[in-house]
């Protein structure tokens, strides 16, 4: 079995979905750790290349080992590239409203967020580290071979160039979305940054989160690069692979004060 097969394996069902919008693609998927009191929380944000061909399912294999770990986790679902209001800037602000959502009062009496960690795979990397870029209460935040540098993506028309797809055309036809949407040319002064990627990606060249890793650096940010050789795309969101052990070190790790 390789880890491309979470792809199409059902997860551990969600105890809870709730909807932050109005549109049927708007809501989170929550999975709670056994006990009472308050819980740490990772909020997820699942990749697949901002398109609506690929949901939230896979990432709910994760979000369930983490459940079990002791971490609840809101694994969130929103707009994407074929959905009506999905692309720039309405993906982005279906993240922003569900961040807030757990911002807000009514979730302090059940999660603790004063350990709250953002995490996303692919391109949900990339909008965890857009969303720390604009939010501020955003403190902890790791990319799991994410999508960066959007530049970058378009300069190597990843995915039959998803990224003109997802920003509405390619860096000359809308510059501006480049700006405001590229993790790799915004800063991100106060949250702690950790980036991971395989050597193996095939997906998502680690190059990306290399050359995003050294720039930040050189920027004065705070920010970790883990490589792991050998590794693929899935692999780093396979609850039954062989770096799992690493990967729930990281995000367990997100939540502690």
């Amino acid at each position: 079995m390789t880890s491309e097969s979470i792809l199409t394996r059902k997860p551990p069902a969600a105890q809870r979905r709730i909807a932050y919008g109005a549109d049927p693609n708007q809501f989170i998927d929550i999975r709670l750790p056994s006990g009472g009191g308050l819980h740490p929380v990772i909020f997820f944000i699942h990749g697949g290349y901002w398109r609506s061909k690929y949901d939230l399912t896979y990432a709910g294999h994760l979000c369930a080992a983490l459940a079990k770990a002791g971490v609840a986790t809101w694994n969130v679902e929103y707009r994407r590239v074929g959905n009506p209001g999905g692309g720039w800037p309405g993906t982005f602000e279906d993240i922003r409203s569900a961040w807030r959502m757990l911002q807000s009062a009514e979730s302090a009496t059940e999660f603790d967020r004063r350990r709250v960690g953002v995490a996303g795979h692919s391109a949900g990397g990339h909008l965890a580290l857009a969303l720390a870029s604009f939010e501020n209460s955003v403190t902890r935040v790791l990319s799991l071979a994410g999508v960066l540098d959007l530049r970058r993506a378009w300069d190597l028309h990843l995915s039959n160039d998803a990224v003109a797809e997802f920003l509405g055309g390619t860096p000359t036809q809308v510059p501006e979305h480049y700006r405001e949407a590229n993790p790799a040319e915004r800063p991100i002064r106060r949250a702690t940054q950790k980036i991971v990627h395989g050597t193996a990606d095939e997906a998502v060249p680690y190059e990306i989160s290399g050359s995003y890793a050294d720039a930040k650096k050189k920027a004065g940010e705070k920010v970790q690069l883990i490589t792991l050789p050998g590794t693929g795309h899935f692999e780093i969101v396979d609850p039954e692979s062989d770096v799992w052990g690493k990967m729930q070190e990281l995000l367990v790790g997100l939540t502690k004060v």
